[in-house]
C-alpha cells in the first residue's frame, strides 16, 4: 500500500533560513500524517526500515572523549570487541573510527569515519567527526548529512573554542543536540555552572537527564532523575556489561546514606529539589526543535553511564528527516530513492588505491545493480560496489534505506553536493558550501620525474575538498599554490602524497590571508588596478580568484577598479 503525505511546498524568493524553518514548523504535521496513515494502512517494508533508522554526528573540542565515546557506543552495539585508545601509543589499539596512520600517531581525528551498527531494533549509523578546528570543513559537511547531533564537553574545560562553531553550525540546521559531559571521574567544574555556561552560550535551554554525584576521587555515580535510581561508578568497569541501578528514592535517607555517604546525600536531594523546581521542564518537542538539550554525565573512557544515554538518545531522537530540495520537500518515507554526496576519500584501502564518495541516502531504498540518475552530470548510471562502511573496514551490500550512509566507488565523476537519484525525480538538495582557505603555501614536488604522481594526488586529495589549489595563469610556474583552512592539513598532504602517492613536495609559505572569487564574467584582470602584493590566480575549474594579504588590499581593489564584484565563496 502507498502512503502519500501532504508536504508543504517551499515558495519561490525564500531563503534557505526560511526554507529551513518552514521545514521545522511542519515536520511534526509531516510525521503526524504520516502515523495516522500508518494506523489504516500497513506499513511497506522501506518504510519499516527507514523508520528504525538513527543517523547522527558526535561534535567536540579535541580531547574532550568523543572518539572515546564512540568506541563504547560500538562495544554496546556489538560491532566491536574491544575499545581501543585514541592516543598515539606505539603498543596500544587504536580507535576504529581513526582509521587513517596519521590520526594514530598524532592521537587526534583528521576525517571524519562513518560506521553502522544494530542495537535493540534500531539500525544506528554515526558519524564521528574531527575536533581539530584545522580540519572544521569536513565536520561541517559530514554535520549536513545528520539527523542530530551529540556534543560532548569535558567536565572540567566547559565549552570551548571549537566547541561553539560546531554548535552554531547545528543551530543554523535546526539540528537536535543532546549534551554528553564527560570525564566526571577527574576533577570537574560545578553541573550548574557548566548547564548555566550551555545556556548562556548557545541560547537554548537543559535539562539533566541525570545528575552526577561528586566529581573526581569523590564520584560516585549518578542520580538518574526520570527512573529515580542510582547508577553507582567504579572505574573498573570497562566491559561489556549492564551496570546495575540501584533504585533508591531520595527520601530513602538510610539507603542513601550508606550507598553514597551523608555528606553527598545531603548535597544531592537539595540539588534535585532545585532542579525540579527552577529547570526547564522536559518537552520532547523542544528537544527535536533543537531549542531543549538533553544533559548526561558519565565518563566514556571508563564506560560509566554511556549506554543509559543511548538508550536515552535512541528514544528521543528521531528517524531520519525531511530534506529541502529546490522549492520542495522530500520525504524521507517516499519509495523513490534520493541521496547526495557529503564527502569523497580516496585510498582508504591501500591495497586498492580506490576512491569512495560518502552518500547520505535521503529517500526510499537503494539496490544494487539498479540504474539511478546522476543530475549533475545529466547522466544515467550503476553504482559500483555499494558498501556498508565501520570507518576503513567496508562490506558490500545489496540495499540501504533514508538515513544510511553507503559507499559507493567513484571514477572521478562524482563533486561534493552531487544529487543521484530515481530516474524521473527532480531531485537538488542544497548545496554543501566550502570554506574559503586562510593560509598559503606554494607546493612543488622534489623529483621532477614524479610529475604525474605528483598531479594525480594533489588533485585528488583537492577534489576531496581537504585542500584547494590554484595556480597563476600564462605564467608556465609548475608550483601550485595550495589554500587550506587550518595549518595542519599541510602537513596531512605532505604525509598523503608521501605515503599515498610516493611524492615527496617542497612547500613555501606566503603572505596572503583573504581569498576572493571574481563574480564577473568579461573582464580581463591583467587590466585590474591592485596592489603589488596581490595576486591573480585560477583554480582547477578555470574560475578567477585574487589572493591578498589583507582586508585592506580588498577594499583597495574594489575601490580603484569601478564595477569590480568579488565574492568571499564559491558558487559551486
Amino acid at each position: 500500500m502507498i502512503v502519500f503525505l501532504v508536504l508543504p511546498r517551499v515558495k519561490r524568493g525564500k531563503t534557505m533560513l526560511q526554507k529551513r524553518l518552514l521545514l521545522q514548523e511542519n515536520y511534526d504535521k509531516i510525521i503526524n500524517q504520516f502515523e495516522n496513515a500508518v494506523r489504516k494502512y500497513p506499513m511497506s517494508q522501506t518504510q519499516e526500515q527507514i523508520k528504525r533508522r538513527r543517523t547522527f554526528a558526535i561534535i567536540s573540542h579535541p580531547d574532550a572523549g568523543k572518539t572515546t565515546l564512540t568506541e563504547k557506543l560500538l562495544l554496546y552495539g556489538g560491532a566491536i570487541q574491544l575499545a581501543g585508545s585514541v592516543k598515539g601509543k606505539a603498543t596500544a589499539r587504536h580507535a576504529v573510527s581513526d582509521w587513517m596512520e596519521l590520526e594514530k600517531q598524532r592521537g587526534i581525528s583528521i576525517t571524519s569515519s562513518v560506521m553502522q551498527f544494530e542495537y535493540e531494533g534500531y539500525c544506528i549509523n554515526i558519524l564521528d567527526t574531527p575536533g581539530h578546528q584545522d580540519f572544521s570543513e569536513d565536520t561541517y559537511r559530514t554535520l549536513m548529512a545528520a539527523d542530530s547531533a551529540v556534543m560532548v564537553i569535558d567536565a572540567a574545560k566547559g565549552i570551548e573554542p571549537q566547541t561553539r562553531k560546531l554548535f552554531k553550525i547545528c543551530a543554523m540546521r535546526h539540528i537536535p543536540i543532546f549534551t554528553f559531559i564527560n570525564k566526571l571521574d577527574r576533577e570537574a567544574r560545578s553541573p550548574y555552572d557548566l548547564m548555566e555556561e550551555l545556556e548562556n552560550e548557545f541560547g537554548i535551554g537543559t535539562y539533566p537527564m541525570n545528575w552526577p554525584i561528586g566529581c573526581g576521587q569523590d564520584f560516585k555515580g549518578v542520580y538518574d532523575r526520570e527512573k529515580r535510581e542510582i547508577l553507582a561508578f567504579t572505574e573498573f568497569h570497562r566491559g561489556q556489561n549492564r551496570i546495575k541501578a540501584v533504585e533508591c528514592t531520595l527520601e530513602d535517607g538510610d539507603k542513601l546514606d550508606e550507598l553514597i555517604g551523608a555528606k553527598l546525600r545531603a548535597v544531592l536531594t537539595d540539588d534535585i529539589e532545585l532542579l525540579d523546581g527552577a529547570g526547564y521542564e522536559f518537552d520532547i518537542d523542544e528537544v527535536r526543535a533543537g531549542r531543549l538539550s538533553p544533559v548526561f554525565f558519565g565518563s566514556a573512557l571508563n564506560n560509566f553511564g554511556v549506554e543509559p544515554f543511548l538508550e536515552s538518545f535512541l528514544r528521543m531522537t528521531m528517524p531520519p528527516l525531511p530534506r529541502i530540495s529546490g522549492d520542495e520537500i522530500i520525504d524521507p518515507f517516499d519509495e523513490r530513492f534520493s541521496a547526495f554526496v557529503f564527502k569523497i576519500q580516496a585510498n582508504m584501502n591501500k591495497a586498492h588505491r580506490d576512491r569512495i564518495a560518502f552518500m547520505r541516502i535521503c529517500s526510499g531504498k537503494f539496490v544494487r545493480e539498479k540504474e539511478y540518475f546522476h543530475v549533475q552530470g545529466g547522466k544515467a548510471l550503476r553504482l559500483a560496489q555499494p558498501q556498508q562502511l565501520m570507518a576503513q573496514e567496508r562490506a558490500v551490500i545489496d540495499e540501504a534505506y533514508a538515513g544510511d550512509i553507503i559507499g559507493v566507488f567513484d571514477p572521478g565523476i562524482f563533486s561534493i553536493g552531487d544529487t543521484i537519484c530515481e530516474k524521473g525525480m527532480d531531485a537538488r538538495f542544497e548545496g554543501i558550501p566550502t570554506f574559503a582557505p586562510e593560509h598559503f603555501a606554494g607546493v612543488e614536488r622534489v623529483d621532477t620525474m614524479k610529475r604525474k604522481q605528483f598531479e594525480k594526488g594533489i588533485m585528488q586529495i583537492a577534489q576531496e575538498g581537504a585542500i584547494q589549489i590554484f595556480h597563476e595563469p600564462f605564467t608556465g610556474v609548475e608550483e601550485v599554490i595550495v589554500g587550506v583552512v587550518g595549518v595542519l592539513q599541510f602537513e596531512v598532504l605532505e604525509y598523503r602524497l608521501k605515503t599515498e602517492y610516493g611524492v615527496d613536495i617542497r612547500r613555501r609559505p606566503m603572505p596572503y590571508e583573504v581569498v576572493r572569487w571574481v563574480d564577473n564574467d568579461d573582464l580581463d584582470i591583467r587590466s585590474l588596478n591592485l596592489t603589488s602584493d596581490t595576486k591573480w590566480v585560477q583554480d582547477f575549474r578555470g574560475n578567477n580568484l585574487l589572493l591578498f594579504t589583507s582586508e585592506w588590499c580588498v577594499n583597495w581593489a574594489l575601490q580603484k577598479n569601478e564595477g569590480l564584484v568579488l565574492r568571499e565563496f564559491n558558487r559551486e
